[in-house]
């Protein structure tokens, strides 16, 4: 087995692993690499919503619009697009884009026709929500975890390359031993999440300024493959109890540090859900990510019912799973909002911004 940071980025370390030397996982886990070293991988949730009668139609047209956006020069190489209700009855349809490139994103966001579209006083009185969240985090800041080495997701299949067997998983803290900077850096937050432009509502357009060493993580499960007693205990015994999780963090993450949080149903082209979903949530910090996954009631849970499942089923399963963790610094995060109500994504997070 290896570790899951790369050797270019291994250092003496300053801050112990939470790993023993001696650790053995219970399973076999993977992660993937940039295609070269010091790479930024771009990650952008560019998203319509709408709301009313009629909404999933509308949405489905805006969503057409921002395809066709991705089909220009130095566009996306992966995306997926994806279907939420958000806590306020709105239809968010958003595609999550990635580049393993960051002057790629810059080139393709700057052409005139992308640039010109996103800034068109249309963009106020379409009657639509429009939203673009950027993440760009550096090698060092960036990890990822998969249970299977043959079918990457996200911005694993942006990078594209997979390690061998991996040691840092299958235990408490083994995402932050996975991140790189964590060898020599705890990655406290500072600072605050701050509107720097607009108020949240109706014709407005919003942006707001992340802070330092807010972490984010995407984390899916893809159970297409999934049949008899593995597919009926994921679908009425985990899946209920994961669902019940995100809705915690939907409505009341606030309380233990989650800024905000979608769970998402990925869709085909033709707007058909697929047998996938995920959880996107932004938080205060890697700490409060992991002071919920370790001891929150509702994590407790859905940690608790995968394994009996695991237990019960005594075989290999088909159940894939995958996540994706940043931890970003304040330069690294771009929240612009049009025409979007005061909890939708990063706003959801900035206090008195409704």
């Amino acid at each position: 087995m290896e570790s899951a940071i790369p050797p270019h980025l291994q250092c003496p370390r300053s801050l112990e692993r939470r790993g023993g030397n001696d650790y053995a996982p219970p399973a076999p886990g993977w992660t993937t690499r940039a295609q070269r070293p010091g790479q930024t991988l771009v990650m952008a949730l560019l998203g319509v919503q709408a709301s009313g009668d009629g909404a999933e139609r509308a949405a489905c047209s805006g969503l057409r619009q921002i395809i066709a956006s991705l089909q220009a020069n130095d566009g996306p190489v992966h995306h997926d697009l994806t279907h939420y209700v958000d806590e306020c009855g709105y239809v968010n349809m958003i595609a999550i884009a990635y580049w393993p490139d960051r002057a790629a994103y810059e080139r393709w966001a700057n052409q005139p026709e992308i640039d010109a579209w996103w800034r068109a006083p249309e963009r106020l009185t379409d009657g639509l929500g429009w939203f673009r969240e950027i993440m760009l985090p550096t090698e060092e800041r960036y990890e990822t975890l998969f249970s299977s080495p043959d079918r990457l997701e996200g911005g694993g299949v942006a990078q594209g390359h997979v390690s061998g067997e991996i040691v840092e998983h299958g235990y408490w803290g083994s995402m932050r031993d996975r991140l790189p900077l964590s060898q020599t850096d705890a990655m406290p937050p500072s600072g605050a999440l701050t509107i720097v432009e607009g108020k949240p509502g109706s014709g407005q357009r919003v942006r707001v300024q992340g802070h330092a060493n807010l972490a984010m993580i995407r984390s899916g499960q893809d159970w297409t493959d999934t049949a008899g007693d593995e597919r009926g205990l994921y679908c009425n015994d985990i899946e209920p109890v994961l669902r019940a999780g995100m809705a915690f963090l939907r409505d009341g993450g606030t309380t233990v540090g989650c800024y905000a949080n979608r769970y998402m149903r990925h869709v085909d082209a033709t707007g058909k859900p697929v047998e996938k979903t995920f959880g996107l949530s932004y938080w205060h910090s890697l700490a409060d990510l992991e002071r919920w996954a370790e001891s929150h009631p509702t994590h407790v849970e859905i940690f608790g019912t995968f394994m009996r499942v695991v237990q019960a089923l005594n075989v290999q399963l088909q159940l894939r799973l995958y996540h994706e963790v940043a931890v970003l610094a304040t330069d690294q995060q771009r929240y612009e909002y049009v025409n979007c109500h005061a909890r939708t994504g990063i706003l959801n997070g900035v206090a008195g911004s409704w």
